[in-house]
């Protein structure tokens, strides 16, 4: 698939220069659906465990009054699951997770390379496609389109893995097809999509603030210092783009978290109003601070986990691109 070149700006002096990078290898389409999907699969394995802590820290406040509120540190909750579960359990629901993340992964990617290409094409952007505000907009916007095409088009896996997840001591759901089948049966066909308008919301500006904080720092980076590892370059900079993207969307992530939750295991509705009512809800019996509750792991999770995506994915291209022309 043809790739643009990579614009880089640097300052010099005299001002402002462009760095113009040469255009990376050409990969085809089911190459690049293959990176996209192996490199989601494989951060979402390697961080599992802490994934599994931040969804069980954010969901804590749903069925628990304030006074009994679990303030336990990520070590004691760890050390729960090992005790309680076992050390596998840290693992649960990575199944479902895998299967989410392959088509997920490579719809991202490879929806936002297309979304990229397309934006240019805008009249307005055309004409300013060498300006760093405009190439700021094509991947923010690009990054945007490209996550909700991919949640709308995985989601009920998206659900499955939640609530599999979630599952303490207690097994409602045995498995990804026994999930599937009972949802549908208990909630209806729609009940695989509750909590996807929050979603959408979430991911959206959420891969839209990673895609574009990623390629941002990124090609800063390679401008100012090309001879670096694109390897190194990769991992820095996914990890920082990852730490930004959480630290503006976690409250709407835990509020569709406890949305895909809502009636799971027979349990009664909790929330009975919109996005805004549990925002208030969650606000008036946990405080502003039971909106970031599991920030921590996120945090411990995002470093590596989307370093790791984007680094993988980069490595990927650059080694099928080199077998596609060997």
């Amino acid at each position: 698939m043809q790739m643009e070149a990579r614009v880089g700006v640097a300052v010099d002096g005299g001002g402002v220069r462009k760095l113009v990078q040469p255009p990376p290898q050409q990969i085809g389409t089911v190459s690049q659906l293959l990176a996209g999907g192996v490199a989601g699969a494989l951060s979402k394995t390697f961080t599992a465990p802490l994934a599994r802590l931040t969804i069980l820290f954010q969901v804590q406040g749903m069925h628990s009054n304030v006074a009994t509120l679990r303030k336990a540190s990520i070590w004691s909750e760890a050390s729960r699951i090992i005790h309680e579960e076992g050390f596998r359990a840290f693992w649960k629901g990575n199944l479902v997770t895998i299967a989410h993340r392959l088509p997920y992964s490579s719809v991202n990617f490879y929806s936002y390379e297309h979304y990229k290409k397309l934006l240019k094409m805008v009249p307005g952007l055309q004409s300013h496609r060498d300006n760093v505000s405009a190439d700021l907009c094509v991947h923010f916007v690009g990054g945007g389109l490209a996550g909700i095409t991919a949640a709308t088009s995985t989601y009920p896996l998206d659900l499955v893995r939640t609530r599999l997840a979630a599952q303490t001591n207690f097994t409602y759901y045995r498995g990804i097809w026994h999930a599937l089948q009972t949802i549908t049966k208990e909630e209806g066909i729609f009940g695989l999509y509750k909590g996807l308008g929050t979603t959408l919301l979430t991911v959206g500006p959420s891969i839209a603030i990673s895609f574009s904080v990623y390629e941002t720092l990124r090609s800063f980076w390679q401008s100012n210092r090309p001879d670096d590892s694109t390897v190194a370059v990769s991992l820095a900079c996914g990890s920082l783009s990852g730490i930004a993207s959480s630290t503006a969307t976690f409250p709407l992530d835990l509020v569709r978290r406890r949305k895909q939750l809502e009636g799971a295991g027979g349990r009664a509705r909790v929330y009975t109003t919109g996005i805004y009512g549990m925002f208030r809800h969650i606000i008036r019996t946990e405080g502003m601070s039971g909106l970031y509750r599991g920030i921590l792991p996120e945090y411990y999770k995002v470093v590596p986990g989307v370093g790791i995506c984007f680094m993988t994915y980069e490595t990927l291209k650059m080694l099928l691109a080199d077998v596609a022309t060997a």
